[in-house]
């Protein structure tokens, strides 16, 4: 056997087992894992190291502007090499459709913005003008080029859609095997919270916790639901930051819906105090859904654990904390004009191996699961990707699970002026980052070539093992002959 480079001496994990091999790669992808393999024309002595799939970033913003026009500080050279610092090896960031725009302007765009990836990467498309243009050539096309997933907001007047265009998005989603995905909050709810504030002239940065309550999440929530049940379409919701949300995800796949949960570090390492600091550096902790508080921590820790929330992703919106990002309003704006959002992709897989992982909150296989391999079945790239296997690309980190290192800006790789996890001890850290076959990092030094990342066509998604029963109204043998569906 002839190998490219062999992984000698760690202990491999999946999402499903850990065991001691080496791991033989030739030509971008794994050949062979066995005990005692030859050596290759490049050896990595793994011993006493974690050998890991590569870590799966399936929500971040990189490159994009916001609804007001604001372009985040990561550029996709920026962000890959952070996400690679981070334990990734492909990530999955929004292609934004802003209204009047179509979907092939808005893919065309983001493609010629990615050549710069040193990493694997995909997109989701975000819809906020489902237009018949958009639904019936638009979006096809799309899934059809194997971008197999898009977003829908249910707040924000600029990007929100009605229940009316999301049934619709999410009955094209079904007929093409895309997953749709949603921003859930009730917007109404939230504008009502906001006007009451300031009208009393609460606006420092803790208000935004309040303008947003966790009602406002859970009634948008069941909502969403109760939409993508009714036509039987997958559904995924993202950043859940509630109990109330987890458990609405948790009863819809107990009655056999395709309904998914993610959650994000923020919501298990901040919370609503860390908004109320002397002005203006509580806008550094503002985003959307809001930080919770401790209770709510420990609640999401529980929900990770029953496997009721699937994914654990950054939502990485990298806004710097001056004129171009978070005080575009002004050196001290008020609550509702703080751009939303917080930096975080390269702290994402580290937090939860130091406070899962090693604290025996989660498994070292749950681990793998949040962190890749469920990204990479829902999006459509599994097994290729999220797993070591014979055949899969060739993508691992090799951690070293007992390295200590205090989190500071200094150290993050992004674009970005601040941390919010900064002075945080994290415990285990990527120490060498393999993509396509190829060393991309080690030891702190990047080696991977700007542009080295490639497009991943992705299948559709697999909606197998969910019963989705159709509600009497959309069966014709019911509904007196009429075809809805």
């Amino acid at each position: 056997m002839h190998f490219d480079l062999v992984i000698r001496g760690g202990t491999v994990a999946t999402a499903s087992d850990t065991f001691a091999a080496d791991v033989g790669i030739a030509g971008g992808t794994v050949t062979a894992i066995a005990r005692g393999l030859p050596d290759g024309a490049r050896t990595i002595d793994a011993t006493g190291r974690l050998v890991l799939p590569g870590g799966i970033e399936s929500h971040c913003h990189i490159e994009q502007e916001s609804a007001t026009g604001a372009m985040t500080s990561d550029d996709y050279y920026s962000g890959s090499v952070s996400a690679l610092f981070g334990g990734n090896t492909s990530f999955i960031p929004f292609a934004a459709q802003h209204r009047g725009q179509s979907v092939e302007e808005v893919l065309e765009t983001y493609h010629e913005r990615a050549k710069k990836s040193v990493i694997d990467y995909s997109f989701h498309l975000i819809i906020t003008d489902p237009s018949d243009a958009v639904l019936k050539v638009g979006l096809p096309k799309a899934f059809a080029d194997g971008v197999t997933s898009f977003k829908v907001f249910m707040t924000y007047d600029k990007m929100i859609v009605t229940d009316e265009m999301m049934l619709d998005i999410l009955v094209t989603a079904r007929e093409h095997g895309a997953l749709t995905m949603t921003h859930a909050e009730n917007n109404a709810l939230i504008k009502w919270m906001v006007k009451r504030l300031l009208e009393r002239g609460y606006t420092d940065a803790k208000y935004h916790a309040i303008s947003h309550p966790a009602a406002a999440e859970a009634e948008a929530i069941h909502r969403g639901i109760s939409l993508a049940s009714f036509v039987g379409a997958p559904l995924l919701i993202v950043h859940v930051s509630t109990d109330a949300g987890a458990r609405l995800v948790a009863n819809a796949r107990t009655e056999g819906h395709a309904i998914f949960g993610e959650t994000c570090p923020q919501y298990l390492f901040l919370t609503r105090d860390d908004l109320d600091r002397p002005a203006p550096e509580g806008a550094k902790f503002c985003c959307s859904p809001p930080l919770r508080d401790g209770r709510t921590q420990a609640d999401l820790w529980r929900h990770l654990k029953a496997g009721n929330l699937q994914l654990w992703s950054s939502d990485h919106a990298p806004y710097r904390f001056d004129a171009t990002g978070k005080l575009s309003a002004g050196p001290n704006p008020p609550f509702n004009k703080m751009a939303n959002g917080m930096p975080g992709i390269e702290m994402r897989a580290p937090l939860l191996f130091s406070e899962g992982v090693r604290k025996g909150r989660v498994s070292l296989n749950e681990f793998v699961a949040l962190t890749s391999t469920n990204a990479a079945k829902m999006f459509g790239i599994h097994p290729r990707k999220g797993t070591i296997a014979v055949g899969s690309d060739a993508d691992i980190a090799i951690w070293n699970p007992d390295e200590t290192r205090t989190v500071t800006q200094t150290g993050m790789h992004d674009a970005m002026d601040y941390t919010p996890f900064e002075g945080m001890s994290v415990t285990g850290w990527p120490e060498t980052m393999i993509t396509n076959g190829r060393v991309a990092m080690a030891d702190g030094v990047l080696l991977a070539e700007r542009g080295a990342g490639v497009f991943m066509k992705r299948a559709p998604f697999d909606a197998s093992g969910y019963q989705q029963p159709v509600p009497p109204e959309l069966d014709p043998k019911i509904a007196f002959g009429a075809k809805l569906l």
